[in-house]
Parts: C-alpha cells; sequence; structure tokens
C-alpha cells in the first residue's frame, strides 16, 4: 500500500470512528457531517472525498463501531453477557453497543443502515451461539433478546437503581437461557425439566 492510500485509509478510519462514536450518542438525525469530521479534525470538504452520503456514513460507522467493540469480546459466553450487560457498558456515553443504544433509531432508518444493522446483530448472535456454524437458534435469539432489549431499556431509565436491576435480571435470564440444551424444531422440553 503507498502512502497515500494509507493516509486514505487512515483518514476514513479517523472518520468512521469519530461518526460511530457521535452518532451511537446522539442518533442519526442528532449529528451533522460538521459535526463528524469536527471530531475527525477534518473538515467538511473531506467527508466526501470518502463517503457519497451521511447515510452511507452511518451505516458504515455503526459496522466499524461494532467490529471494534467486538475485538474486545471476551471467547467465554458467559463472561460476554457479563460484559455487555454490565454497569461499565450501560454508563459509557460514546461508544457503546450501536444494536442497544441505537435500537429505536435504526428502526427508522432506510433498508441500508438495516441491513447493517442485522449484519451487527448476526455477528453478535454467532459470538453468543458459541459457534460460527451453529444456527441462530430460539434459545440464542432469546439471550440476544435479553441483551440488547436489557442494555435499551436500562439506558433509557431514570432510575439507576431500576437500571442496574433489569441489568442484573436480563444478565442471570440470558446465562440460564444459554445453559439451556438446543432443541431440534418441533422437540419438546420433558415435563420434569420445564422450570
Amino acid at each position: 500500500m503507498s502512502w497515500p492510500s494509507e493516509r486514505r485509509a487512515a483518514t476514513r478510519e479517523r472518520i468512521l470512528y469519530s461518526a460511530g462514536q457521535l452518532f451511537t450518542e446522539k442518533g442519526f438525525s442528532g449529528v451533522s457531517i460538521d459535526q463528524v469530521m469536527e471530531s475527525a479534525g477534518l473538515t467538511r470538504g473531506a467527508f466526501y472525498a470518502h463517503f457519497n452520503s451521511k447515510r452511507e456514513l452511518y451505516a458504515e460507522a455503526i459496522v466499524f463501531s461494532a467490529r471494534k467493540m467486538g475485538e474486545e469480546h471476551p471467547s467465554d459466553v458467559d463472561a460476554l453477557i457479563r460484559g455487555y450487560l454490565s454497569s461499565t457498558h450501560l454508563r459509557q456515553d460514546q461508544g457503546g453497543c450501536p444494536l442497544a443504544f441505537l435500537v429505536s433509531d435504526i428502526g427508522q432508518q432506510d433498508q441500508l443502515v438495516r441491513e447493517s444493522y442485522t449484519r451487527i446483530f448476526k455477528g453478535l448472535a454467532t459470538k453468543v451461539a458459541g459457534s460460527p456454524h451453529q444456527s441462530l437458534d430460539p434459545s440464542t435469539l432469546r439471550t440476544m433478546v435479553m441483551m440488547v432489549g436489557g442494555l435499551a431499556v436500562a439506558k433509557a431509565l431514570t432510575d439507576p437503581d431500576l437500571s442496574l436491576a433489569v441489568l442484573d435480571a436480563c444478565c442471570e435470564g440470558a446465562i440460564a437461557e444459554q445453559k439451556k440444551p438446543v432443541l431440534s424444531a418441533g422437540e419438546m422440553v420433558p415435563v420434569n425439566e420445564q422450570q
């Protein structure tokens, strides 16, 4: 890679990093291109050398942010769940998980952005499933909903004690869900094992 293309890649990464931080904190409508570029230490004119639109930037920035977070995820699924549903993650103003911190914002976006969100969801779900080759079974999906939904609800609440209680309950439920045996379609849990 030549110096100019290395510099171009580094500049693009700075923009994606800044955009990911700002979008995760303020959502699509709460962030302007000027704010992203100022945060990246660049001029607005440099934006169009890398992206065609704010929408394109948003779609790429949420994937970039999720990928960066994913690099720090522990390989142990219980540890991943505990870290995701922690008070530390909840208190992040910038750089939190786009799945939880942008869940309502994404629902209002176009197909491109929602496809990026879906890729992020599937990526984390694959980690939660414990194997890249395992299908996303109902247990994994329930765990994901407890993780993403629990963090999103806890973030929205104004009562700090209630927020922590939501995180704790979802963490306990998600870990318990992962301990359940995976059933094939149509298979029933024996009555004495249901609880």
